[in-house]
C-alpha cells in the first residue's frame, strides 16, 4: 500500500487485515511499517502499508521506506490509495508507478468530500486510460471495500503516463540497458530504475553505484551529459515536466469541476479554528477537555483502579506471597517485588499507571487527527514560529514530535534550510513531549489543579518560544516558505478511532514494556550496590535546594533519560501516593517536559546533526531545564500559587 498520508491508508488496512497486525521498524531506520495477513478469505496475501509519500523519489526518510519497500520486497500488488479531491497530484505518483512496471490497483477514496468539494470523477474512464482498475471508495463508511478487495487480484501494469521527446526516450533505453544487471532480479522496469536514478535519487545511485561498480556509473553519467548538453533543462527537469504536462492533460479529461457543496457551518468552524482569537480560545478549550478525559477518566478513574486495586490489592500481594513460599532468596524477591522490583515498579508502572493514561491520549488525539484540527493548529502557528527564524512547515515535525520524538528529528530533514533544521531538532528536545510522556504529564498535574495545565504548558511553550527567538537570531541562514493543504473538517469514526488507538496500544505495549523492564533493572542494581543513594545525594542540592522536589524525584529524572514517560510514571506515582506537593507537581511537571530527551532521540540527534551538535544541544537543555525549573520554584514559593 503506498500513497499521501491522510488518505485513508490505515482504514483500507484495517479493512483487509482485520486485526492481524504487526508494527515494527523498517530494517535500518525508525521508521515503523505496519504488516499484516488478509482476512479469512484473503489469508495468501501479506499487506503492507507503507508511510505516507509526497513521491517516490525521496525527500525524507519515511519516502526513502516507502520507496525500498517497492523495490526489494517485490510487491504481487501496489495498492495506491489517494486522495479523490487531488487526483493530479495523485496522477503523480501514479506515473512513476508505471515506469517501474508494478502491478497497481488505484483506489479514490474520500469520494464524498471530493463530491462535496464540486468534483465529478469519471472513474470509469480514467480506468480506461491507465489500464489498471480503478475503485472508488469512501473506506470509513465502507463504500466500496468490497468491490476494492476483489480488484486486487486484477491489478496490472500501468498504461505509460508520461510521453517523453524521442530523444529523451533513446537515451533511457541506452540507460536502461547499463543498469538492467542489477535491477533484473528485482521485478522492477529497468527504464524506470533507470528513470529514477537520473531524476536524482541519490540514496538508490550509492546502492547502485556500489553494485555495477565505477565503470557503469561513469558510463551512466556521460550518456545523460551528453544529452543534457544540447538542452538548457537537467534530464530530471525535463522527464518531471512532460509528467506534469501528461497528467494535466488526463485530469482536465476525466474530471469536471461543479459548484462545491460545502456545509456552511463546516467552512465558518475551520475558519474560527485559524483565527488569531478564536483560534487561540478553542486550543484552551481543546486542552481543558483533553485534562478532563486523559487527566480525570485516564489518570484518576482508570489508574485508581488498576493500580490501587489490580496490582496493589491482588497482584502484587499474590506474588509477593507466592514468591516467599517458593523461592526464599531475599535478593529474587527484592528483584521482582520489592521498592524497584520488575513487577512492583516496572510493569505497574507500564500497565497500571501508563497504559491507561497512554490509552485515553491515543484515543484522544486520534479523534483531533482524524478531524482535521492538526492542519489548523499548524496554521495558526505559523505567525508564532515565524519570530522562531522557522517556516510554518517546521509545526510538522513538531506535531511528528507528539507522537515519537525520535521520529519527528528524522522528518525534519525536510525543511529547506539548515538553518531550521537545527532549530527545530533542539526545540523538539527541548519542550516537545512524546504522546506517552504527554498523556502521563496530563495525568500527573491533575493531582494539583485544572488550570496547572495552562501554567505547566504555558511555561513550557514560552520557553520555546525563547529559545526559538533567540537560535534565530544567532544562527545564520534563511527561512523557507509555507504551503501547507488543509483538510475538510470532518466527524471521526468511532471504529476507526478505535482500530486506530488499538494498533497504538499495541505499539507502545511491544515497546515501551521491556525499556520499563530494563529501566527497573538498572535501578535495582544502582540501589543495590549503593550507587543510587550516591546519584541521590550528588544532585540533591539541585533538586532539593533549587527545584524543592524530595531528593526521591532524581530517580524519575534518571529513568526519563531511559523514556521520558517512565520518569513521568515515577512523578505521577510519587504524586498519588502523597508525596509531592501541587507546587512539587507543577514544577517537576515543567522540568520533566524540558528534560534532556530520552536516550532514543539523542543517537538520532547524533546521527542527523552529529556529536558535537547534539553534545551541544543537551549541554544547554539539561541546566536550562533546571534554571526554569528554579525560577518556577521560586516564583510559586514568593506568590503562593499551588500551595
Amino acid at each position: 500500500m503506498v500513497g499521501n498520508a491522510n488518505v485513508g491508508k490505515s482504514v483500507t488496512f484495517g479493512f483487509l487485515t482485520g486485526r492481524y497486525t504487526t508494527v515494527s521498524n523498517y530494517p535500518g531506520t525508525t521508521v515503523t511499517v505496519t504488516r499484516g495477513r488478509g482476512r479469512p478469505t484473503s489469508q495468501t496475501l501479506e499487506i503492507v502499508d507503507t508511510p505516507g509519500i509526497g513521491s517516490l523519489l525521496p525527500m525524507s526518510e519515511d519516502e526513502l521506506v516507502a520507496r525500498d519497500v517497492l523495490l526489494h520486497e517485490a510487491p504481487d500488488v501496489v495498492l495506491h490509495v489517494a486522495d479523490a479531491k487531488n487526483v493530479r497530484r495523485t496522477l503523480l505518483i501514479l506515473s512513476q508507478l508505471s515506469e517501474l512496471g508494478l502491478p497497481v490497483v488505484l483506489q479514490l477514496n474520500l469520494m464524498d468530500e471530493a463530491a462535496n468539494a464540486g468534483l465529478d470523477i469519471d472513474v470509469e474512464s480514467l480506468s480506461q486510460k491507465l489500464g489498471i482498475p480503478v475503485i472508488a471508495t469512501v473506506a470509513t463508511e465502507g463504500r466500496g471495500m468490497k468491490e476494492l478487495a476483489d480488484s486486487l487480484s486484477q491489478a496490472g501494469s500501468v498504461n505509460p503516463i508520461a510521453k517523453y521527446s524521442e530523444e529523451v526516450e533513446a537515451l533511457l533505453s541506452q540507460l536502461a540497458a547499463i543498469v538492467e544487471p542489477a535491477f533484473c532480479r528485482m521485478g522492477i522496469s529497468p527504464r524506470g530504475a533507470a528513470i529514477m536514478l537520473a531524476s536524482g535519487d541519490d540514496a538508490l545511485w550509492e546502492w547502485w553505484e556500489e553494485e555495477a561498480g565505477s565503470e557503469a556509473a561513469n558510463a551512466f553519467r556521460e550518456a545523460v551529459r551528453r544529452l543534457e548538453a544540447g538542452s538548457t533543462l537537467g534530464l530530471g527537469e525535463q522527464l518531471h515536466s512532460a509528467r506534469q504536462k501528461a497528467v494535466a492533460d488526463m485530469v482536465r479529461e476525466t474530471v469536471t469541476h461543479q459548484p462545491p457543496n460545502v456545509g456552511v457551518r463546516r467552512v465558518a468552524a475551520g475558519r474560527l479554528l485559524t483565527h488569531p482569537f478564536w483560534g487561540l480560545l478553542s486550543f484552551i478549550g481543546v486542552l481543558f477537555l483533553m485534562y478532563l478525559f486523559v487527566g480525570y477518566l485516564g489518570a484518576q478513574i482508570l489508574v485508581d483502579f488498576l493500580e490501587t486495586t489490580l496490582f496493589g490489592s491482588w497482584i502484587n500481594p499474590a506474588v509477593a506471597h507466592a514468591l516467599k513460599a517458593v523461592v526464599p532468596v531475599d535478593l529474587l524477591n527484592r528483584l521482582i517485588v520489592g521498592e524497584y522490583g520488575l513487577l512492583t515498579m516496572g510493569l505497574t508502572y507500564a500497565i497500571a499507571i501508563v497504559l491507561p493514561i497512554v490509552g485515553t491520549f491515543f484515543l484522544a488525539f486520534g479523534f483531533l487527527e482524524d478531524s482535521g484540527y492538526i492542519p489548523r493548529l499548524a496554521v495558526m502557528a505559523n505567525r508564532i514560529f515565524r519570530w522562531m527564524g522557522l517556516s510554518g512547515k517546521a509545526i510538522l515535525p513538531m506535531v511528528l514530535g507528539l507522537g515519537c520524538d525520535t521520529m519527528a528529528t528524522l522528518t525534519a530533514r525536510t525543511l529547506e534550510t539548515r538553518k531550521e533544521r537545527v532549530i527545530t531538532t533542539l526545540l523538539l528536545a527541548l519542550g516537545i513531549p512524546c504522546s506517552a510522556q504527554l498523556g502521563v504529564i496530563f495525568g500527573l498535574v491533575a493531582f494539583a489543579s485544572p488550570t496547572a495545565i495552562y501554567f505547566v504548558f504555558g511555561v513550557v511553550a514560552l520557553q520555546m518560544v525563547l529559545v526559538g527567538y533567540l537560535a534565530g537570531k544567532i544562527l545564520p541562514g534563511e527561512v523557507g516558505d509555507f504551503i501547507l493543504e488543509v483538510p475538510p473538517l470532518r466527524m471521526p469514526r468511532m471504529r476507526n478511532l478505535l482500530s486506530k488507538t488499538l494498533m497504538r496500544v499495541e505499539w507502545f505495549l511491544r515497546e515501551a514494556v521491556p525499556l520499563f523492564l530494563i529501566g527497573t533493572l538498572a535501578i535495582f542494581i544502582l540501589d543495590e550496590t549503593g550507587g543510587l543513594q550516591m546519584m541521590i545525594q550528588g544532585a540533591r542540592p539541585i533538586v532539593t535546594t533549587a527545584l524543592g522536589l524530595p531528593g526521591e524525584t532524581t530517580v524519575a529524572f534518571i529513568l526519563g533519560f531511559l523514556r521520558r514517560d517512565y520518569g513521568a510514571a515515577g512523578l505521577y506515582d510519587m504524586a498519588s501516593a502523597g508525596n509531592l506537593a501541587p507546587y512539587q507537581i507543577v514544577v517537576s511537571a515543567i522540568v520533566m517536559t524540558l528534560f534532556v530527551p530520552c536516550i532514543a532521540n539523542f543517537l538520532v540527534i547524533v546521527k542527523e546533526r552529529g556529536r558535537w551538535m547534539a553534545a551541544g544541544m543537551v549541554g544547554f537543555i539539561f541546566p536550562f531545564a533546571v534554571i526554569v525549573g528554579a525560577v518556577v520554584n521560586q516564583l510559586l514559593e514568593f506568590t503562593g500559587w499551588y500551595h
